[in-house]
């Protein structure tokens, strides 16, 4: 009978495991399954219909290299090399990449322990609740096993929270993209900006040398009695106007050589060995830019993308917060061995089968009552997914913003350099007239002195119009999402800090060493070889990384 109330007892176990597991293996989980989130996307650019502008797709990997500019290019590697914050952002997917290990873990015995002792033990001869018999003398005990506790995933807790970390892993990538899309955009327009200062110190100086040329004259008409002394003064306060707006571009040059350093990742160091081949020559942007169509921006510019995916990490967090709605079903089970030296026994009993003990059995725990808390909790996270609905759908709207703006930027600067040419010429040609008419006596000084500010001021406009147009290319191509393809196949830390890092840490296959083979991580459901999103998670399910 003894036998039969085992077996029976055993087969109500099997069941009650048996129906504490399926569910979790029917993949059941509460909460919200993510979807793509609507976007506010037009069909089209405002200017599409422009002959500069073309809607076809471009490969964008390398778009500064439609300026044909080796300085520039050299510059853009060593950023993408040495940049200290893109290095911060590749740490950033690191820390992520083992969240989501830790995340993976949670599925499995949270709780596995291998436990021992050893004690000597004096009971009380003056208490005989510690020994009512007073038979026990000074004793010896042993104890040797494992322990273990399961949470089962009955209701999906885990398996969300697998699926939220795989999502803001994607989303620390993404990330790293935009970090590195916006660098090599500041690096280009740093770089326009230093030419075009550059440029207009030289005009400076240009301008310098002609006005130095009508002090002299307007003094050799003062010492010959031809002119007046306010002809001199009125020369002198133009040239010291011009050679005091050498020191003023001037520091805002080294301003822009101070801001490209800090990209470069370069201490205060002379950049002429960089810079000095192309000194003064604004990059020539192409003819024609394409700009494909408004709705490309969901797929490759890299901040919508983690917008999408960290909506996509909070949508789960929706579903880890309701599974504490209901009980927490366990596995706890104790296996190991016991011996003491009472009565003459021996601490070697500890392996034999006498000294055996174990214990095994489910149990639940339910928050029933949680005032409200759990609840509040729900709607704490669901509100937290809408505010970030919200901000994907804010991104994609200023992405298109960004693309526009970068187009208006290269349209109207090219329009506005096809008049200042004209305007340039115009003014030279009136300050030759003027010259000469005031050497003849014919003009007063005054028509000069408008000459010659009009002309530098039409010079150095048209110097800027020059620098906006390849200025409104790079915020295009910026904007576009462009350049972030350039990581592809390439670690997210250097081989310096990937050796620095694995000297401290057993990083494992997560942090290969720098040369080796690159496996697929392990968090895609696929190798991405573009931008990821919320389609390459991979399964809630996997097995532990160690």
């Amino acid at each position: 009978m003894a036998k039969d109330g085992a077996r029976s007892l055993n087969r109500a176990l099997r069941r009650a495991l048996a129906a504490a597991l399926l569910p979790c293996l029917a993949g059941c989980a509460v909460g919200p399954d993510f979807g793509p989130p609507a976007a506010p996307v037009a069909d089209h650019y405002l200017e599409a219909h422009n002959r500069a502008i073309g809607t076809g797709r471009q490969d964008y990997r390398d778009w500064w290299k439609v300026f044909h500019d080796p300085v520039l290019n050299r510059l853009i590697e060593i950023a993408y090399d040495q940049n200290l914050t893109l290095l911060s952002a590749g740490t950033r997917v690191l820390q992520a990449r083992a969240e989501l290990g830790v995340a993976i873990g949670e599925l499995y015995p949270q709780q596995q322990q291998g436990v021992g002792l050893t004690t000597y033990n004096r009971p009380s001869h003056a208490d005989a609740a510690s020994d009512p018999q007073l038979q026990l003398n000074n004793f010896w005990q042993s104890q040797l096993g494992a322990r273990a506790a399961w949470e089962l995933d009955f209701w999906g807790k885990f398996r969300r929270g697998v699926e939220s970390a795989d999502a803001a892993y994607l989303a620390t990538v993404a990330s790293y993209d935009d970090i590195l899309v916006t660098l090599l955009g500041d690096v280009a327009k740093t770089y326009i900006g230093i030419r075009t200062l550059e440029k207009q110190i030289a005009i400076a100086r240009a301008n310098i040398v002609r006005q130095k040329e009508a002090l002299q004259i307007a003094r050799d008409r003062f010492s010959g009695g031809t002119a007046t002394k306010l002809d001199v003064y009125q020369a002198e306060n133009v040239l010291g106007q011009t050679e005091a707006s050498i020191p003023q571009l001037t520091m805002q040059l080294q301003h822009g050589q101070n801001a490209l350093r800090v990209f470069l990742g370069m201490t205060p160091e002379p950049l002429d060995p960089l810079l000095a081949r192309s000194t003064g020559k604004i990059p020539v942007a192409p003819a024609k830019i394409f700009v494909g169509i408004p709705t490309d921006l969901l797929r490759r510019r890299p901040d919508v993308r983690a917008a999408e995916l960290k909506a996509a990490a909070q949508s789960a967090q929706i579903g880890v917060a309701q599974s504490e709605l209901y009980p927490a079903i366990s596995l706890t089970g104790r296996i190991g061995g016991s011996a003491s030296t009472i009565n003459g026994a021996r601490l070697s009993s500890i392996f034999t089968p006498a000294g055996l003990a174990y214990s095994f059995g489910p149990s639940f725990q339910w928050n029933i009552l949680n005032y409200g808390q759990i609840t509040n909790n729900v709607r704490l996270q669901d509100a937290t997914l809408q505010q970030y609905l919200v901000d994907y759908q804010n991104t994609v709207l200023k992405a298109q913003q960004d693309v526009e703006n970068g187009v208006s930027t290269y349209l109207q600067s090219k329009i506005a350099v096809e008049a200042l040419r004209r305007s340039v010429a115009a003014a030279n040609g009136a300050l030759g007239i003027s010259l000469l008419e005031y050497q003849q006596g014919t003009r007063d000084y005054t028509s000069v002195l408008t000459s010659e500010q009009n002309l530098l001021q039409a010079q150095n406009d048209l110097v800027i119009a020059e620098g906006n147009v390849p200025l409104g290319v790079t915020m295009v191509y910026e904007a576009l999402g462009g350049g972030w393809q350039i990581r592809d196949g390439n670690d997210f830390v250097p081989p310096a800090t990937n050796a620095q890092m694995r000297a401290r840490t057993d990083w494992g296959d997560v942090l290969p060493p720098a040369g080796a083979p690159k496996p697929p991580p392990p968090a895609l459901a696929a190798p991405t070889p573009g931008l990821p999103g919320p389609e390459n998670e991979g399964p809630t399910v996997r097995a532990p990384e160690f």
